[in-house]
């Protein structure tokens, strides 16, 4: 019990800390923004250490099957760094900052092709838009585009090499799935496997819609991203985070389909040897 508490006391702070960072960096932020980034990472925190501190499922999916979450984490964690350094160098040119600005613009510039997601938020900028914002965008939406992608790549690589989620096939679905209930509906790796579609169907569509979306909210209610860094770094986070989340999220529900499809396998293979021999007996 100690154990699990002084884990998500742990997980509150470097998520608090997570979400401090960006205002933390920024310099020329009021008071007021200031003020509401602290009550967001305290309450934050005070989410994450109530889901870890508890023996009962909450709303934080796959809490007990790591590395999921931690990925998630740390994907978040490396896009609102990345390009909240970038940003800061508009202020406080350093080598760090022109070398993360060079990479974002060249990342930018790499995959802004016809139809790509970079493509769709370059043509959702608001009118009036100018060059340095542009840029800016390119740039923080270049760095987003990798770090969702790596994060990709290494939680795809770490299932297969950890046999996730459980090298012993064992699962808590009530822990790490609670808003899924395996005995309601039909047969469980259907409804896995179509949860997994629709969730990669989901992150692959994601990354066009919300350009267009938030640019007509904005426009309606007068707001824009440009308003000061920290509202850019967030939104071009966001931008990026969700859809990767719902790639892995597909992507771990179609490995639990899996895993439950190879242990019914098993399990029936077991059964056949055994009608067999009591047979051959």
């Amino acid at each position: 019990m100690i154990s699990q508490l002084t884990g998500a006391f742990m997980r509150a702070i470097l998520v608090a800390l997570s979400v401090a960072t960006p205002s933390l960096l920024l310099p020329g932020l009021g008071q007021e923004i200031t003020q509401i980034v602290v009550l967001l990472a305290i309450f934050a925190a005070f989410f994450v250490f109530v889901e870890y501190g508890s023996t009962y499922p909450g709303l934080i999916e796959f809490r007990d099957a790591p590395p999921f979450n931690r990925v998630r984490f740390l994907m978040l964690f490396a896009t609102l760094f990345l390009i909240t350094v970038a940003c800061r160098g508009h202020y406080d040119a350093t080598p760090l900052t022109e070398f993360v600005n060079a990479i974002g613009l060249l990342l930018g510039h790499s995959v802004d092709f016809p139809y790509s997601p970079l493509s769709v938020v370059m043509n959702a900028l608001p009118r009036g838009t100018t060059v340095e914002q542009a840029q800016m965008v390119r740039i923080a939406a270049g760095l987003a585009y990798l770090v969702a992608l790596v994060s990709l790549t290494v939680f795809a690589i770490l299932i297969r090499l950890r046999s996730w989620p459980s090298p012993t096939g064992s699962f808590n679905v009530w822990i790490n799935l609670p808003t899924f209930d395996p005995t309601a509906g039909t047969d469980v790796v259907k409804r896995l496997n179509r949860d997994g579609r629709v969730n990669i169907i989901l992150g692959f569509v994601l990354p066009y819609v919300t350009p267009p979306l938030a640019a007509f909210i904005a426009t309606n209610h007068n707001l824009s991203m440009f308003s000061n860094d920290l509202t850019l770094v967030w939104t071009v986070t966001l931008w990026a985070f969700l859809p990767a989340s719902l790639f892995m999220r597909g992507i771990a529900m179609h490995r639990l389909s899996d895993m439950i499809e190879a242990k019914r396998k098993r399990l029936v293979d077991a059964s056949v040897d055994h009608e067999t021999g009591l047979h051959a007996f």
